[in-house]
């Protein structure tokens, strides 16, 4: 009868201090879970201080130098409201998907490359005083988005998509390649490689005067 007594006394004890063990993780568990939502409480009203910006970028290093032999003869400022979703299909917005809106402004410059120009492009007529010149044509470079007045407008990212795919249009590189895509395009339309095509001419035509020769162009070779 004694040794029941004792077993039984045993299997209580050990109950009771499992018992013990579950109710102090429980505890701090929902200790945890306030701290969490406190924190998160104290950031939205602003009462923790302001986050630190710790700039650890190192200096840039020069890789190439490139003489360039372009003369920029136009240029153009755009603006576009990017709009691009990642849609889900049989899923709604709130659940998976994304949507992003950038406004976007840059300039699309347009030049004449002088490096192509080959022999025979330039000719002087000494007893004509007249300078035979054959341009090739202007050409769009790549638009150059100016990021202080380019900014991310509203951004909405599905729950599910939040955990599937947490960068989304994080490093913004489409958007930004959508931008650029729709500027380049948007140069064509305005014709601003004619514009450059008649101001390098302009140009040339006022140089040539100042020296005492008449500027002939003449039309490209395709």
């Amino acid at each position: 009868m004694d040794e029941l007594r004792q077993g039984a006394e045993q299997l209580a004890g050990s109950t009771v201090t499992k018992t013990g063990r579950g109710k102090v993780v429980r505890r701090a568990v929902t200790a945890g879970g306030f701290v969490v939502v406190a924190v998160a409480l104290l950031q939205l009203v602003g009462v923790l201080p302001d986050v630190r910006i710790i700039d650890r970028t190192q200096q840039a290093i020069l890789q190439s130098v490139r003489d360039l032999s372009r003369y920029q003869a136009a240029a153009g400022d755009f603006q576009v409201v990017v709009d691009i979703e990642h849609d889900v299909r049989w899923l709604p917005g709130f659940l998976a998907g994304q949507r992003a809106l950038l406004v976007a402004a840059g300039t699309v410059p347009a030049y004449v490359d002088f490096s192509t120009l080959a022999n025979g492009d330039i000719t002087v007529s000494r007893q004509s005083k007249s300078v035979n010149i054959r341009l090739p044509r202007a050409e769009l470079d790549e638009p150059a988005i100016d990021h202080e007045r380019t900014y991310l407008y509203d951004l909405k990212v599905g729950v599910f998509t939040r955990f599937t795919s947490p960068a989304g249009f994080a490093d913004g590189q489409e958007l930004y390649l959508r931008a650029a895509q729709r500027m380049s395009e948007a140069a064509e339309r305005a014709g601003l490689k004619e514009r450059a095509g008649e101001n390098t001419r302009f140009m040339l035509a006022g140089l040539s005067r100042s020296f005492g020769y008449e500027a002939v162009f003449e039309a490209p070779v395709e």
